[in-house]
């Protein structure tokens, strides 16, 4: 039996009294990409946080290859290299060119050479794209390029899950598009498991391999699956937002 990458247990999201989701449970497997989706307010991001142990887990349980997120919190190896975070806005170092960002991590959590973290920090930078840009500074390149130069740092350290906040958030259409092309040729190329807080339809399509809806109205998730699957059910709400109110 395959142990599931990410794996939640009626899981309670809160804010001290008040509650924004209740009863949450999915699991994630190895290798696919995993959309949370919901509209506004639904709790996307508060999941995410909790998916990052950057809220405690009270009610309810998130476990990890089956280690529980509480027994990883502390472990500095295990965030530093077992996961890899693209946040909405790329949340890159100003005062640092792209190959100083890439570098950071790197620097942070081993013990290699300047000679082996700059070879892979060109390598990063190329994979997505960057291939020449390293030492330019965020100021200097364009949105989407700040996101692609967000995830060459996330796979710095070469993780098993990454973590993407809404990222085709700012990015024109074409830019959109080219990110998400990005998304699986890595997901392809490397084998990592992807977990995704998204609203963009054109996304949900076209990266999605599973989806879990928050519905703000019941407060839990009311729906999992492959995205086509969720537009043809019998859930009206999911239906709703899945076609923009065209059904």
């Amino acid at each position: 039996m395959k142990i599931p990458k990410i794996s939640v247990k009626s899981l309670k999201m809160s804010y001290g009294d008040y509650t924004v989701m209740n009863d949450v449970s999915f699991d994630v497997e190895e290798k696919e990409v995993f959309l949370i989706i919901g509209p506004s307010g639904c709790g996307k991001s508060t999941l995410l946080r909790y998916l990052l142990g950057l809220k405690d887990v009270n009610n309810g349980s998130i476990f990890f290859d089956k280690r529980d997120i509480n027994d990883c919190i502390d472990d500095k190896n295990f965030y530093g290299k077992k996961i890899g975070v693209l946040y909405q806005s790329g949340a890159l170092w100003s005062s640092m060119s792209l190959a100083e960002n890439v570098a950071l991590p790197l620097e942070t959590y081993t013990q290699l050479p300047k000679q082996d973290i700059s070879e892979i920090v060109h390598l990063k930078l190329a994979l997505v794209g960057l291939k020449g840009f390293e030492d330019f500074y965020p100021s200097q390149i364009s949105g989407g390029m700040k996101k692609r130069a967000g995830l060459a740092r996330a796979m710095a350290l070469d993780p098993e899950i990454l973590f993407f906040d809404e990222p085709s958030a700012g990015l024109d259409p074409i830019s959109s598009r080219r990110l998400d092309d990005l998304i699986l040729e890595l997901k392809d190329s490397l084998g990592m498991t992807l977990v995704v807080v998204t609203h963009e339809l054109a996304s949900i399509f076209a990266i999605g391999s599973r989806a879990i809806y928050l519905d703000p109205n019941t407060k839990t998730a009311t729906a999992i699956g492959t995205p086509n699957d969720l537009l043809k059910s019998n859930n009206e709400n999911v239906v709703h937002f899945l076609s923009r109110g065209k059904y």
